[in-house]
């Protein structure tokens, strides 16, 4: 490549200095080129620029030549410096290796020298602990020895090897000690004589405190046992003292089984579950009255052992209690009874039966005798009362041993846990063979036995079931007995259901929770709203006796009476279950801050489990019930509302005439010389008066809730099937007067259907609104811009709808 090439003349391959490029750049772009100039001007031009360069770069070059010179001197100062800084280095390296050195080993030689005399010293007084220590072994062994000499100081003695056995065990079998201890007196090793002193003591607080036991000498018992664990004999002491407090234990739960040998107690009352109570009440009361005493002597925890022995000795005597209990009260024969209980009559009302003149057999049933034939006051050899009595002892002893467990468990508690935590049954009961024979004598006898006894009351119930006498339709007949009108069998069933509820929550158990309660619900959604069923289906069915014709009234009233049973069997349940969670009647499913039940299932997630057991079983049984009174309900209006409805609505239209105008109306009434205000009520005042006929009669017979229920579905039928269709049935014949009068007419027909329950107008929205279009104002109609804006309004119709009312009125 030429120097044409470059501005500057310089070649790429040449060397520059960086400052210097950027000089030549500078002068390349501040001035023209010469290599670019096209005439005289261009070319002066850029000798200009080259003279201005040239005289730039020689001031620089001046500049740095006058700079060199304080360059130089500040390099001869430096050097100076470093002159004297050898010299300073040189000096001290001489006094390094001359005076520091020698003060250096001194000091190492007297760290050396304290290093050794700490040994030393750390040495000395661990040889004096250790002489302090064999003193100390020397004293209580002799100690031990005087005091079980002629002083025969048992306290002394125990207080001696309690203080040996403070000196650790290296000290006592070493061989200093071996050396030292040993005297005339005392000749064998310090081991040898405090393990044959422990020996011999032991043997003696043995004896001793059987002796005191045997002649019931509390203080002397007390003495001894606080001595066992000073003689390393812990376990020792806390196993005798456990056989003694278990004879005790033993002799009282004799003594209460021997009160009534053979008496009647035995068979009536509570005897078995007062034995039981007492025999729990006694272990009680020494866990409570001597755990002091042991965990200030024994150590802390140190009671579990006792209890441990406690609770074997209440294995046998609880055992002893239950047996003879199970034997007395021939609970196994009855469990035999209970479970081949046929249950006839409940089996039969679900079987297809002949349909008779007498209905469905009433077994045991007041028709039959008033009760004079009653067998026993029970069918087929179970005796209800007896099983009843039984259930209530099992119920008293599965709670006594809630409340044992429970304060067991307090006392087994690890004393570092929360005070919030929940407690856990501890191992000491659940290892327990009490707690298995609670299990198979108490826990599956109650749990079958509470079964059969709710299943057969149900059934009782039914054969014993009595309806409500002189109910009638008729609005001028007054009705004996008070609201709500519901067969007998829901008070007697639900009166069952809160005794075995309340009573399997009093024992306290999970086990009887978890089996009793849906047990409950099974027998109630099977047996009682299935025998309802039927009687709805098969017995009280509102057909009518000829085609076309109206059902006979008594089967309408006895319909209308199992709905109501329905609905108040349902109440009651949830009133149970809210008073048994001690939440709102209304809310029975509310969060309670204070569930009575937290106190009666402590153990652990229990209190959670039976919560949810309760409420599952009345939202189970709300689920079922409510499933059939909806069924119910509509059956009674298709087969009673509304075919009564039909001539209502027509005599309440007979004579409607939408199309005439005011003159026309007013001049009609001149002519029938009738009022005209009254003649413009008629529609009104006679749907009024059939309505009230036909609602009444069944209002006062139903339940507040069921005939809301019951009028909401008439409301929505009155509504869309009828009086909608009527509107559109005018469209194109009605004028404008006559769309005022249908407006009027419906308005007062719906306020009469909603008198004393305001909700109801809202299923007659689109009636209504129909009629509120067709009687706009044009300009009103305009503001809504031809009903395609809601402008407030919150619309039930759709657009076409309301564009269909608006052309309700011919033109």
């Amino acid at each position: 490549m030429s120097a044409n090439n470059h501005p500057n003349g310089d070649s790429p391959a040449r060397p520059a200095h960086k400052s210097s490029d950027k000089l030549n750049h500078a002068a390349t772009v501040s001035g023209p080129s010469i290599h670019d100039a096209s005439s005289l001007s261009d070319v002066c031009a850029a000798l200009a620029a080259l003279h201005t360069r040239e005289t730039s770069i020689t001031t620089r070059l001046n500049t740095l030549l006058s700079s060199q010179a304080d360059l130089s001197r500040e390099l001869g100062r430096l050097d100076l410096l470093r002159a004297n800084l050898g010299s300073q280095v040189i000096a001290t390296r001489s006094i390094s290796n001359g005076m520091l050195s020698s003060a250096a080993d001194t000091a190492g030689r007297l760290s050396n020298r304290v290093k050794e005399l700490d040994l030393e010293k750390d040495r000395v007084q661990q040889t004096l602990k250790v002489v302090e220590q064999v003193a100390e072994l020397k004293a209580c062994v002799h100690g031990v020895v005087g005091s079980m000499g002629a002083p025969q100081d048992w306290e002394a003695a125990a207080g001696y090897i309690s203080r040996a056995s403070k000196v650790p065990e290296p000290i006592i079998c070493g061989g200093f000690a071996a050396a030292i201890v040993p005297s005339v007196e005392v000749p064998d090793a310090p081991w040898v004589t405090l393990e044959n002193s422990k020996e011999s003591l032991c043997g003696l607080f043995l004896r001793e405190f059987e002796k005191a036991a045997a002649e019931g000498d509390g203080a002397k018992v007390t003495r001894f046992f606080k001595l066992f664990p000073l003689i390393g004999r812990g376990d020792v002491g806390l196993d005798v003292y456990g056989r003694y407090v278990c004879q005790g234990v033993a002799g009282t739960a004799r003594a209460t089984l021997k009160e009534l040998p053979g008496g009647p107690g035995r068979k009536d009352g509570f005897f078995y579950a007062t034995a039981l109570t007492k025999l729990f009440e006694h272990i009680a009361q020494i866990v409570e009255g001597h755990g002091g005493l042991v965990e200030r002597h024994y150590g802390e925890g140190k009671m579990v052992r006792v209890i441990e022995r406690l609770q074997m000795e209440a294995d046998v005597q609880g055992g002893i209690i239950l047996d003879s209990w199970s034997d007395d009260r021939g609970v196994g024969r009855k469990l035999t009874e209970a479970k081949s209980y046929p249950f006839s009559f409940l089996v039969q009302s679900f079987l297809p039966q002949q349909r008779t003149l007498t209905g469905t057999p009433r077994i045991n049933s007041p028709a039959l005798g008033g009760g004079t034939s009653a067998r026993n006051s029970e069918d087929e050899g179970v005796n209800m009362k007896e099983v009843d009595g039984l259930l209530s002892e099992i119920s008293v002893m599965l709670g006594r041993w809630s409340l044992y467990s429970k304060f067991l468990a307090g006392k087994c508690k690890d004393p570092n846990t929360p005070e919030d935590v929940s407690l856990s049954i501890p191992g000491v009961l659940t290892n327990s063979n009490m707690r298995r024979k609670i299990s198979a004598k108490l826990t599956e006898p109650y749990n079958l036995m509470s079964t059969f006894f709710f299943r057969r009351s149900v059934e009782k119930a039914f054969q014993l079931e009595e309806t409500p006498s002189g109910l009638s339709l008729n609005p001028n007949r007054l009705i004996d007995g008070n609201a709500p009108y519901i067969i007998s069998a829901v008070d007697d069933v639900m009166y069952i259901v809160s005794a075995v509820v309340q009573k399997s929550l009093s024992t306290s158990q999970r086990d009887v929770v978890a089996s009793v309660i849906p047990t409950v619900g099974r027998v109630l959604g099977s047996d009682f709203i299935g025998m309802i069923q039927r009687k709805m289906r098969d017995e009280s069915y509102p057909n009518p006796v000829i085609q076309g014709g109206f059902p006979p009234e008594d089967k309408i009233i006895a319909f209308i009476v199992l709905i109501n049973s329905l609905d108040v069997s349902n109440d009651y349940l949830a009133r149970v279950i809210a008073t048994r969670l001690g939440t709102s009647p209304e809310q029975p499913n509310g969060v309670s801050h204070s569930n009575p039940l937290v106190a009666s299932f402590p153990f652990e997630h229990d209190v959670t489990f039976v919560t949810s057991s309760l409420k599952t079983l009345n939202s189970s049984f709300s689920a079922k019930t409510t499933e059939l009174l909806s069924e119910g309900l509509q059956v009674l209006f298709q087969k009673v509302v509304k075919l009564r409805l039909r001539p209502v609505i027509a005599d309440t239209f007979r004579d409607a005439d939408y199309w005439r105008t005011e003159e026309e109306l007013a001049e009609i009434a001149q002519q029938i010389d009738e009022d005209e205000e009254e003649m413009l009520d008629r529609v009104q005042r006679r749907f009024e008066q059939g309505w009230d006929a036909l609602m009444k009669p069944i209002a006062r017979l139903m339940t507040p809730k069921t005939f809301a229920m019951l009028m909401d579905i008439t409301a929505a039928h009155l509504s869309r099937q009828i009086l909608e269709k009527r509107i559109w049935s005018y469209t194109g014949k009605t004028n404008a007067y006559g769309a005022i009068r249908m407006e009027r007419d419906f308005s007062g027909i719906i306020s009469t259907v909603a008198r004393g329950n305001y909700s109801v107008r809202e299923l007659f929205a689109r009636v209504s609104q129909i009629l509120m279009i067709a009687n706009m104002e044009e300009e009103e109609w305009e503001e809504l811009g031809e009903g395609g804006e809601e402008d407030g309004i919150q619309w039930v119709l759709s657009e076409d709808e309301r564009r269909r009312a608006r052309n309700l009125i011919r033109e």
